[in-house]
């Protein structure tokens, strides 16, 4: 019997479009003038220097904002900038600059599912903070009553079967009693190794018919009881 559901974000709960035309063009946009104004700050004085242990030197500002960009712009799953955009991106929901994108299918079938008494996480690369933010600014309200915790890539990278095994752990519930949703097979791949049921939420793009996990277009094709 499946007591938990594990979900991505990205291409499952919410739009690739929505996080890479929006979010990430407004953090790389707003990251310079964020670092001039908050760098003495407690919280980011500590990502700034965590950002400087990960690059392998002691960086001044100017630096830190061009190793920000450079990261940015390669797509690297850096934990202190994940960090530093979740943040940025507090300041652009507060001031009602977007709204989170959750697909309307995925919002009702969470509900339902939280409603039947499953337990629901996130676990995406984005920070914890930015996952927060992104399911209390819904056009379906706040939405983060739905999730009983969030998971990161302080746990672990998304593509490494350990980071599913320290997640099982965290839960309490054997893997094989644990859900997984995703759109990228890599990270199906290393949750399934760890036991986990799967199901790959193919959205846009078209099912492939050798998959060796089961394949839905969105929430409402879901069955758990299959």
């Amino acid at each position: 019997m499946i007591k938990a559901i594990v979900t991505d974000i990205e291409g499952t709960t919410s739009s690739l479009s929505f996080v890479k035309e929006v979010l990430f063009p407004y953090a790389r946009t707003n990251l310079a003038d964020y670092i001039h104004r908050h760098a003495q700050e407690p919280q980011v004085k500590a990502l700034l220097d965590e950002a400087c242990q990960e690059a392998g030197a002691k960086l001044d500002a100017e630096q830190l904002i061009a190793q920000f960009i450079q990261w940015i712009d390669e797509d690297k799953k850096v934990t202190p900038l994940k960090s530093l955009q979740g943040l940025i991106w507090e300041a652009g929901y507060q001031q009602g600059d977007f709204k989170g994108h959750v697909y309307s299918d995925a919002a009702d079938k969470l509900k339902a599912w939280k409603a039947k008494g499953l337990d629901l996480y996130i676990y995406s690369s984005g920070s914890v903070h930015a996952q927060k933010l992104l399911f209390a600014h819904t056009e379906y309200g706040d939405l983060t009553p739905l999730f009983s915790g969030h998971f990161d890539t302080h746990i672990g990278g998304k593509k490494e079967q350990e980071s599913y095994f320290k997640i099982a752990e965290q839960l309490g519930f054997p893997a094989g009693q644990i859900v997984f949703l995703s759109d990228i097979k890599e990270e199906l791949d290393a949750a399934k190794k760890a036991g986990f049921k799967t199901i790959w939420l193919t959205r846009d793009s078209a099912p492939d018919p050798d998959a060796e996990h089961r394949q839905v277009s969105n929430f409402n094709q879901i069955s758990l009881e299959s």
